[in-house]
């Protein structure tokens, strides 16, 4: 009876419409609010991401006295990056511009520059306690080759490779340099990723040769810089051609311009093209790089040029 009272003429079937019929009226405002509360979350759990992944990234310092930082890079070994990467930083150094160079061998396990440099000795220590570079050619120069004997095979891993770059980097008195070049090791591992995360770096040089196998290394090597925001200079094009030395008949040894078509793909210019010349290989083997050595060479111009490009891009 109370029930009866107190609802009226109202049918129990009636009040169950009515409930339906503002229930479905609520339901968008409901819809509306879970959604933006739903995309609030989301926007606040991106943010909270992105600031722990930049804690977890190190601070890029600059090596203190050097203006800029040019790397000289290649997705695989045995492309002539190392006698690239001397010869590049000899041509920058040639220029009326540029007062003062250094180059850094990267390469811990396989270190070139000692050689191609013609440089032998372990460095001197400053007041501060800091490297001073070999210095040949007036290229300052610091290598792990300075610190081992020659022969000795570096067993180390990855921890041990990546405190002796921090020293290279960090722990030499580099002085007042307008440039330092890199001589980075092939391929895309730990010491590319700390040197690019760690150093503000002006440029990036791929050297490759036309082959299609390491081409597509060089593209492997390519991309890592794009993704940790290293500009990309340009492609070099090593071993381009083979002139004979009796009859100037020219053979594509390792195939014709395919690290232009590959800079082509990615968007890259082609900073120069460097002939397969005995020249070449010989000068480096004596540590008398040919950019000094033979400076009116075909050969040796076709490193100035490069150098030349790699200025014009920086300035």
């Amino acid at each position: 009876m109370a029930v009866t009272a107190l609802l009226g003429t109202c049918s129990i079937g009636s009040l169950r419409t009515g409930f339906l019929s503002l229930l479905r009226q609520q339901l968008p405002v409901c819809a509306v609010f879970m959604s933006s509360s739903s995309q609030f979350r989301e926007e606040q759990l991106r943010i909270r991401q992105a600031q722990l992944m930049s804690r977890g990234l190190p601070k890029q310092k600059p090596i203190p006295g050097v203006k800029h930082v040019v790397v000289v890079a290649s997705g695989k070994g045995g492309v002539g990056k190392s006698t690239t990467a001397v010869n590049l930083a000899l041509g920058i150094a040639a220029s009326d511009q540029v007062k003062a160079v250094g180059l850094l061998d990267a390469d811990v396990y396989g270190p070139s520059i000692p050689r191609m440099m013609n440089l032998k000795g372990n460095p001197e220590l400053s007041k501060n306690n800091l490297m001073i570079p070999l210095v040949n050619y007036s290229i300052k120069c610091m290598s792990m080759g300075f610190l081992v004997e020659e022969t000795a095979p570096i067993v180390w891993r990855g921890l041990m490779v990546m405190s002796a770059i921090e020293k290279l980097l960090r722990q030499v008195d580099w002085g007042e340099l307008d440039y330092l070049v890199i001589d980075m090791p092939p391929g895309t591992g730990d010491v590319q990723l700390s040197i690019s995360q760690n150093v503000p770096i002006s440029g990036a040089v791929i050297v490759s040769t036309p082959q299609d196998i390491a081409l597509v290394d060089a593209r492997r090597g390519a991309e890592m810089f794009q993704k940790v925001n290293v500009p990309i200079l340009g492609l070099v094009q090593n071993m381009s051609v083979f002139q004979c030395p009796k009859c100037n008949h020219e053979t594509h040894i390792f195939g014709e311009e395919g690290a232009r078509r590959l800079a082509e793909t990615l968007g890259f210019d082609v900073l120069g093209d460097i002939p397969l010349h005995i020249n070449i290989r010989e000068t480096s083997d004596q540590g008398r790089p040919v950019v000094v050595s033979d400076p009116q060479s075909s050969e040796a111009k076709a490193y100035l040029k490069i150098a030349s490009e790699v200025l014009s891009r920086i300035s």
